[in-house]
């Protein structure tokens, strides 16, 4: 019997063991790294020149942040029926997240494949899509964060640089002495909420500090260099001297401008003849033709800026946390929007 009561003994303590070994490897199991969060990054248009920045920003944050986050991108090429088709084909595929920069910003265009998204319970960004029938319609999901700028902000920095310009070297710039401002628009998509915002918000500053303005001509460009390096060679040939600012919705549109312009001995140097060009957004080359004096200024925004801002709110949302918790950002008045800011950038 105390044989037994040995034996019996030893095989608890045996079992002890054991299950002191299983529950040391799970530990080990779960200290290990987890698996990276995977997300699907739906961009417009890889050849927005801000977009494909924005790409690269979060290619920088992947590599800082190894085993932490996988992004894998997909190409709209501007076509909202191609985007839409992206995102069907992922809905049922390992990701944790999904960014959506959305084509188009009708509601009618998009509602399908959002409440898709939603039906799957798939945390979403929508990065650039701030228009109030969006907003509405994503809201009540619960599971979503619209990462913008403020807009309005955009135009309004374009309209400061624009009459700081012009107060400061009116007697060259106003070439008719007729104390008006004549312009020529390059405008983004038209009823884009970028471009009706900053068309209105740049002209509307610039009047209200007291210069009245003239609109020769006003083209849509869709955001793109060479249709604006078209458009003004066209308008140089017609109106010619009668130009006396260029005001872009974007950069890209403006660097076009800049280039037809240069075709007619126009904005060569800071000391040739110069027709002031404001843009959107801050691109490199912009910048450095800021610096050289061709172009005169911009509203930059910081395309890592925006990445951190997608990586910081994304890890929130799929971790279950808060997803402002450990950041700066507020929500507008709309409980879930997130609107970056925009800086004044001009030759020093």
């Amino acid at each position: 019997m105390k044989m037994l009561k040995k034996i019996l003994s030893f095989a608890f303590i045996a079992i002890l063991l054991l299950q002191s070994i299983e529950n040391n490897a799970y530990a080990i199991l779960d200290s290990s790294p987890q698996n990276p969060i995977n997300v699907a990054v739906f961009l417009n248009d890889f050849n927005d020149q801000f977009i494909s920045s924005v790409k690269k920003s979060l290619e920088d944050i992947q590599k800082e942040n190894d085993n932490r986050v996988q992004f894998t991108f997909f190409d709209a090429k501007g076509n909202q029926v191609s985007q839409n088709e992206s995102i069907d084909q992922s809905l049922n595929k390992n990701f944790d997240l999904f960014v959506l920069n959305l084509v188009s910003t009708d509601i009618d265009k998009t509602k399908d494949i959002l409440t898709k998204i939603m039906q799957k319970n798939i945390p979403l960004i929508l990065y650039y899509a701030q228009t109030t029938p969006i907003v509405n319609f994503i809201k009540p999901y619960g599971n979503a964060v619209i990462i913008d700028t403020d807009i309005d902000q955009s135009g309004i920095l374009q309209g400061k640089i624009l009459s700081d310009e012009w107060n400061s070297n009116k007697e060259a710039l106003d070439k008719n002495k007729d104390n008006i401002m004549q312009f020529l628009m390059l405008k983004g998509p038209v009823n884009s909420p970028e471009t009706i915002s900053r068309t209105k918000n740049s002209l509307q500053t610039i009047n209200e500090s007291g210069i009245n303005t003239q609109q020769l001509s006003s083209i849509n460009c869709n955001w793109d260099e060479e249709c604006a390096k078209t458009a003004v060679e066209s308008n140089l040939l017609t109106l010619g001297d009668r130009i006396e600012v260029i005001i872009s919705n974007n950069d890209a549109m403006a660097i076009g401008a800049i280039k037809a312009l240069q075709k007619y001995g126009y904005n060569k140097s800071i000391n040739s003849k110069n027709i002031p060009v404001v843009g959107v957004d801050g691109l490199p080359e912009a910048q450095k033709l800021i610096k050289q004096g061709i172009m005169t200024g911009t509203a930059i925004q910081d395309p890592r800026e925006h990445a951190n801002a997608i990586y910081m709110v994304g890890m929130n949302i799929v971790s279950g946390k808060n997803s402002l918790e450990g950041t700066n950002y507020k929500f507008d008045e709309t409980g879930i929007t997130i609107k970056l800011p925009y800086y004044e950038y001009v030759a020093e």
